[in-house]
C-alpha cells in the first residue's frame, strides 16, 4: 500500500535528512563518538550475556558498534540515512576484517530494503528519539515484524527536554504506548548533563511470557 504524506511531513522529513547529512559533513555528530557505549558493552559481555544471534542495529552511524557486535559473534547488519555515514561504516567493517551487512536507508521504511528478519537483538543509539513523530509507529512495526520471539530492543535517546533534540525527544510512556507487544524492562537515565536514558524492550514470547 503506498503511503500518503503531507506537504508538512514531508517538508519535516526532508530537515530531519539535511540535519543529518550537515553532521557528517561538517563533522563528526555528538551520537558517533567512536566509542561502543558500556551499555552495550553489559549486554553483550557482562552477566548474563546474551548468546550472539542477529542484530539489527538503527542508525548505525560510522559503524563503530557494528564493528563491536561483530567481533563478538553476532551477525550483524546495520542501517543509516546518511550515505556519508554508511561509507564511512562500511570502510571501518572492511579495516577491521568483520562481516557486517551495512545499508542506506530509512529506519522507518525497512520493508524497502528487503530486511526479512528476524532479528534477536535491536540496537538504537539516539536514532529514533530524531525521528519525525509520524514516522514512529511505522518504526515501531517495522521491529515488530522483524523481532523473534523473546527478542530486546536496547535503546538510547534524548528526553523530550534535552536541548540536544531538535525534533522531539523521547519519553518512556512513548514507547509503551507505541511497542503494543513489547515489555519495557528498564529504564535508566544517562549520565549526560541534560536528559537522556537508556531503555531496554522485551518482544513477548508467543506465551505472553518474557
Amino acid at each position: 500500500m503506498s503511503e500518503t504524506r503531507t506537504a508538512a511531513e514531508l517538508a519535516h522529513e526532508a530537515a530531519v535528512r539535511r540535519l543529518l547529512e550537515d553532521y557528517y559533513r561538517d563533522g563528526k555528530p555528538p551520537w558517533d563518538s567512536g566509542v561502543t557505549p558500556p551499555e552495550l558493552i553489559a549486554l553483550i559481555e557482562g552477566p548474563g550475556a546474551l548468546t550472539p544471534g542477529h542484530v539489527l542495529e538503527l542508525g548505525c552511524g560510522t559503524g563503530t558498534n557494528a564493528v563491536y557486535l561483530a567481533r563478538h559473534g553476532w551477525r550483524v547488519t546495520a542501517v543509516d540515512l546518511v550515505d556519508r555515514a554508511v561509507r564511512q561504516a562500511r570502510e571501518k567493517a572492511d579495516a577491521a576484517g568483520v562481516d557486517v551487512t551495512v545499508l542506506c536507508g530509512d529506519a522507518t521504511r525497512l520493508d524497502n530494503m528487503g530486511l526479512p528478519g528476524p532479528y534477536d537483538l535491536f540496537f538504537d543509539l539516539s536514532c529514533y528519539c530524531g525521528i519525525p513523530p509520524h514516522r514512529r509507529d511505522a518504526y515501531a512495526a517495522g521491529l515488530t515484524k522483524r523481532a523473534a520471539s523473546g527478542a530486546r530492543l536496547l535503546m538510547f535517546g534524548y528526553g523530550p527536554e534535552s536541548p540536544e533534540d531538535r525534533i522531539a525527544g523521547v519519553t518512556a510512556d512513548e514507547l509503551r504506548a507505541r511497542f503494543p507487544g513489547w515489555r519495557l524492562a528498564d529504564v535508566t537515565p544517562g549520565t549526560n548533563p541534560f536528559p537522556t536514558f537508556w531503555f531496554t524492550l522485551h518482544r513477548r514470547t508467543a506465551t505472553g511470557r518474557h
